[in-house]
């Protein structure tokens, strides 16, 4: 006998279901022992509530559960709540319907009909209406040995938890994404190429409706290679599940920027969305069933971020940009005014904002939270810390440690575990307090002091760190909580060292580091490499005087948006710095004096690439700003010296020769009332007076 469609189309779904093993498996230990025993086995729960957003296969485990049914012969009952208005009376219709019972029945006669059934509820959210009056009225009329499932995308109401008798006999049960296993089980089903699955499930983090699109995908196109960006059609798809009906375009603009950021909070949405009031707004958000609530805010589930994400940079890319900035804006203002652990949280937040860069994603875990504390060292934690380098470098490298920890222990930060122990540290070796017999004991820095004076000599007031030693505890220098813990640190570093003029970061695997450290504008320093116990280290470092903090700053936002990991060069933000000796800067400052009244003569002077100047002026400035800058510093530095009164006759010589200059200097001294050669005196100690003011500034 030759099978109905029906049977055809069932069958057909269920060869392509994976996963759900703990959910059928509750689902059976309610069936089956009940059937068996129908008349002295008590349910342990009568409504088995499901919940998950739109597409995470709500509906295709109910069809599970049907066959489970089938199988043990146990009778069911299917409502789809999308065709039945949400009120009592055509409820009950369509439950007389779904029984072939007659339309006159009464609820009795229909709740006794259910005896020893299974009833499901599909898309049970449009019944929010009716939610009071199934719970209250319909349900507690039911027999006890009926089972029944609810499922929507959202979890039972309080009035569900909060009384004490549902809390007995309901089983909730959040629907999850399928595991890595059962997405790569899934794709192979669909017969999607191996060497695609990675990069499908990066995208879809295993939600069974995005894998089923991009399965479409290569069904219909054949093999490709998988970009999410190229298929907007999946995009919309799934963005109509997540998102069935937004109330405004308010609701909209708070949905994109709630993908954007890692966690949501009023404070953070206002400014973003350039509002005074968002609380409306923020409690529509943390009611929708792919929205979840953190310790610290909202955040969206990972495939409905990426998913908005993804819409937003196709569909208004001026708009992703211009939230990417707000957000930025209000990061930068929370990080000045907070400290510690909490500052520690805001560079994170920071740090989000270039996760869809494809250097930086891999390169950071961005759970919602960790329990690992930033501490200093202690002196109890070195064993701790020398096993984790002997394991990892080996004994020689683990002398070394042992050796900075009595040198410069203040450089040690450790990251404990939630039981205080050391999961991992980071030692920051500070090379200008290093003395002689230290570069004489340690490879890494004698090689990196040796750069420093070939390449990149320190001026007065300045320093360099090299962060000797990083690691985890379980994963050395791979992508874990820890080592992202230490590049947030990296970062505050940067932030907060007075004076620092350049950074060495040495890594076991330098390659592995070559995209995110290029991103971060870290150049590969080969002359700096080191070799310790058989074992080669690259190094990559970064000179804070040619990029400084601000340029940097600039230099990541633009590429925080940019479609590739390189899009945007360090030279497209600002030009390199000039770094000049103390004696150069001299004679640049002598010079610019001379042609202070001459724009034309200044635009060649290396003090318009100086920090002193570029710090004055915004990182895309044209030059014409950065010459009034100078004029502006200039004029400033020789006006200070007419307060004093040892300076102020060297004032006087610099007025009448560059400020409000005589025709000529023989002249200027006439009009002082000097000797020619007392003239020249007092003008030459101005200038190096006014140079010396503008070194202190530079270099400060």
């Amino acid at each position: 006998m030759s099978s109905s469609l029906a049977e055809r189309l069932s069958e057909a779904r269920h060869s392509r279901f994976v996963g759900r093993a703990l959910e059928l498996k509750l689902f059976e230990s309610v069936i089956l022992p009940t059937r068996h025993n129908a008349d002295t086995v008590d349910l342990p729960f009568q409504v088995l509530h499901v919940f998950g957003p739109g597409g995470v296969g709500k509906t295709t485990l109910l069809s599970e559960f049907t066959r489970i049914c089938e199988k043990a012969q146990a009778p069911t009952v299917s409502i789809d709540a999308r065709n039945v208005e949400p009120a009592p009376e055509s409820f009950l219709s369509a439950l007389r319907f779904a029984m072939n019972l007659n339309p006159n029945d009464s609820l009795p006669v229909l709740a006794a009909e259910l005896e020893h059934k299974v009833l499901l509820i599909d898309t049970y959210e449009t019944f929010a209406p009716l939610d009071d009056w199934l719970r209250e009225v319909f349900l507690p009329q039911l027999p006890a040995t009926t089972l029944i499932v609810l499922a929507g995308r959202h979890s039972p109401s309080s009035t569900w938890r909060a009384d004490p008798g549902w809390q007995a006999l309901i089983h909730i049960l959040p629907l999850r994404n399928l595991s890595p296993e059962e997405s790569r089980t899934y794709l192979s089903k669909r017969a999607v190429p191996p060497v695609q699955h990675r990069s499908v499930l990066d995208f879809t983090h295993g939600y069974p409706l995005a894998l089923s699109l991009v399965a479409d995908v290569f069904a219909q196109k054949g093999d490709i290679q998988f970009q999410p960006d190229a298929v907007p059609d999946v995009i919309k798809a799934l963005l109509e599940k997540f998102v069935q009906q937004v109330p405004s375009t308010a609701h909209r603009m708070a949905l994109e920027a709630c993908a954007l950021v890692r966690l949501t909070t009023e404070a953070l949405l206002a400014r973003m969305l350039g509002m005074p009031d968002v609380h409306e707004l923020f409690d529509w958000l943390r009611e929708l069933s792919f929205i979840e609530p953190g310790q610290q805010g909202l955040f969206p589930h990972d495939l409905a971020r990426e998913v908005l994400i993804a819409d937003l940079r196709w569909r208004n890319p001026d708009w992703y940009a211009e939230l990417h900035g707000r957000a930025r804006t209000y990061y930068t203002s929370r990080l000045e005014q907070t400290q510690g652990q909490e500052q520690h949280r805001i560079l994170f937040d920071y740090i989000f904002l270039h996760r869809d860069n494809p250097a930086v994603r891999p390169r950071f875990t961005w759970q919602e939270n960790s329990t690992l504390l930033t501490d200093s060292f202690r002196e109890t934690d070195k064993p701790a810390l020398l096993r984790m380098v002997t394991e990892y470098e080996g004994e020689e490298s683990a002398r070394l440690a042992a050796y900075w920890l009595g040198r410069q222990p203040q450089g040690v930060l450790v990251f404990r575990d939630a039981q205080q122990q050391p999961a991992g540290f980071v030692m920051m070796v500070a090379l200008h307090q290093a003395s002689n017999e230290d570069l004489t004991v340690d490879p890494a820095a004698r090689s990196t002091w040796h750069y420093l004076q070939n390449h990149a000599p320190l001026r007065t007031n300045e320093g360099a760190t090299l962060f000797r030693f990083w690691m985890a505890r379980e994963t050395y220098q791979t992508t874990s909580p820890t080592q992202s813990l230490i590049f947030i640190n990296f970062v505050q570093h940067h932030r907060l060292t007075a004076g620092l003029a350049f950074t060495f970061f040495p890594c076991a695997e330098p390659e592995d580091w070559a995209a995110m450290f290029a991103y971060a504008d870290l150049a590969r320093l080969p002359e700096a490499d080191f070799e310790v116990g058989g074992r080669r280290y690259g190094v990559y470092g970064h000179d804070w005087r040619v990029l400084p903090m601000k340029a940097w700053q600039a230099l990541l936002a633009q590429r925080e948006i940019a479609a590739s990991a390189q899009a945007i060069a360090s030279s497209q933000v600002t030009e390199p710095l000039v770094v000049l000796s103390q004696a150069d800067f001299m004679g640049a400052v002598r010079d610019a004096l001379r042609d202070l009244s001459r724009p034309d003569a200044l635009q060649n002077n290396p003090l318009l690439r100086s920090r002193l100047v570029m710090e004055k002026v915004a990182v895309t400035a044209e030059g014409t700003e950065a010459i009034a800058a100078l004029q502006g510093l200039l004029r400033e530095s020789a006006e200070s010296l007419e307060a004093s009164p040892r300076d102020a006759k060297c004032y006087r010589a610099l007025y009448h020769t560059y400020l409000h200059p005589a025709p000529t200097q023989e002249q200027a001294a006439e009009l002082l009332n000097l000797p020619f050669s007392t003239f020249r005196r007092h003008l030459k100690n101005g200038i190096t007076r006014v140079a010396e003011i503008l070194w202190h500034q530079e270099i400060n």
